[in-house]
């Protein structure tokens, strides 16, 4: 821990109006990629900044994002994710300061430090034993099945909602035990949580707030029902077993139940979709790499995976908060100052990543951050993503071999989610699987 400040640190206040160049701000994420890329390597050559943040007023006035410091380079994310002690996960992970009733919903291990991060992290661990993951890959090959040939004889389809988006729904909704029926309202709730500030999933802005707050409260009470069915029943999916599991004479709460459940809804779902769909964006952008993956599928599928996740980056950055005064490169950081580990920024470190815009499916050595920093914050789910990934295009590139994006990625407006909400792709159409008629 560094105490010794370089100096104080200037920190500008929040902005009335977004600025395009701002990367903990949407509208720098909606801009044609070859400029986010531009700013981001000038941000990478720079002194660490603080960025301001922006001034709600009216309805949102309760939403605070007073600015922080973006750490866009890969060696101070290790030192970061390395110290929780110093850099607190306990306030929240994105740069909004959202109302004290949002806790309710969101405040799970993935906003807590020791000692309660590491008693939910063993209660939850308990449902993600061999057993279990040998279900869900089996789960994970069956669908991503069923999903191929849902589309197969179309010769066309919005990739994201029709493929993407369909698997990691299905696999979260399949390893909860949430009947097929409620997977649609399951996407649209999540659609809400982390697409807010996007017109699309919330149409009216000045409610924001409240459509977040909203879509929290079903998925909760949907879980809570779902897990009242669960007690005392021996069943093999992650709700009977957390429900019922006891760690050290200890065991999950409603809440922490429900909590959980939204996490893996919004984490294991949605960037698990978003890397999918920017995988066909780059394998369709550069056929030579899809050729050589195509070739070799299996020989080659463990560092296309990695790549995909490195250069799609799908969780854009997770917030720290300074829990003292410390130096991070050589710049003061304030006790309570946001740090924002800027994964997808460090994901193209120079330093770290050989020509590292250039898409490379056999790309070895890949010590990317795709699913946070070594600590304790690791992702949970990485072992399934990776699978659901392989698996989804194992099965594209076996049944309809030539899908290609057709379109522009139509992306999602946020800072936190590099994600794509639609994407136009075509192939020749082909037949159902036999087994799935």
């Amino acid at each position: 821990m560094t105490l010794v400040s370089p100096g104080p640190s200037i920190k500008p206040p929040p902005a009335t109006e977004a600025d395009p160049r701002n990367p903990i701000h949407n509208k720098f994420w909606i801009r044609p990629r070859d400029q986010v890329e531009e700013d981001l390597s000038g941000l990478r050559s720079q002194p660490l900044t603080f960025f301001p943040g922006f001034q709600f007023k009216d309805e949102l006035a309760g939403l605070r994002t007073p600015g922080a410091w973006v750490v866009p380079r890969h060696a101070p994310i290790l030192e970061v994710s390395r110290n929780p002690r110093i850099y607190s996960s306990a306030s929240g992970v994105t740069i909004n300061d959202f109302p004290p009733e949002f806790n309710e919903y969101f405040n799970s291990i993935i906003s807590m430090d020791a000692p309660r991060h590491a008693r939910l992290r063993r209660l939850v661990a308990a449902g993600f034993t061999p057993r279990m993951l040998a279900r869900l890959e089996d789960s994970v090959q069956d669908q991503a099945k069923i999903i191929v040939d849902e589309v197969c004889e179309r010769g066309e389809c919005d990739f994201v909602t029709d493929v993407a988006a369909r698997l990691p729904l299905r696999i979260v909704c399949d390893l909860m035990g949430i009947p097929d029926s409620h997977h649609d309202f399951v996407f649209d709730q999540s659609n809400i949580i982390l697409g807010a500030a996007d017109e699309e999933y919330v149409p009216e802005f000045g409610d924001l707030i409240t459509a977040i707050l909203t879509a929290g409260e079903a998925l909760s009470q949907l879980m809570d029902d779902v897990a009242t069915s669960k007690v005392g029943v021996d069943s093999d999916d992650l709700t009977s077993i957390l429900v019922n599991a006891e760690v050290d004479g200890e065991r999950l709460t409603r809440a922490e139940l429900a909590s959980f459940f939204i996490l893996l809804v919004v984490a294991g779902n949605e960037t698990t979709r978003n890397a999918i769909s920017w995988g066909l964006v780059y394998l369709t952008d550069h056929p030579d790499q899809r050729r050589i993956w195509a070739e070799d599928f299996e020989g080659v599928a463990h560092t296309a995976v990695e790549e995909i996740v490195r250069i799609a980056s799908p969780v854009t950055y997770m917030r720290r908060t300074a829990l003292c005064d410390t130096v991070l490169e050589g710049t003061r950081i304030d006790e309570g100052d946001q740090v924002v580990m800027h994964y997808l920024c460090a994901n193209r470190d120079e330093s770290v990543f050989d020509d590292p815009l250039a898409f490379d499916v056999r790309r070895d050595p890949n010590p990317h951050v795709g699913y946070g920093g070594p600590g304790p914050h690791y992702c949970l789910g990485a072992h399934l993503a990776r699978r659901e990934i392989k698996v989804m295009f194992r099965e594209l590139f076996t049944r309809i071999g030539d899908i290609e994006a057709t379109g522009d990625p139509e992306l999602l407006s946020s800072a936190f989610i590099h994600g794509i909400k639609h994407l136009p792709a075509q192939f020749t159409p082909t037949n159902p699987s036999p087994t799935h008629p």
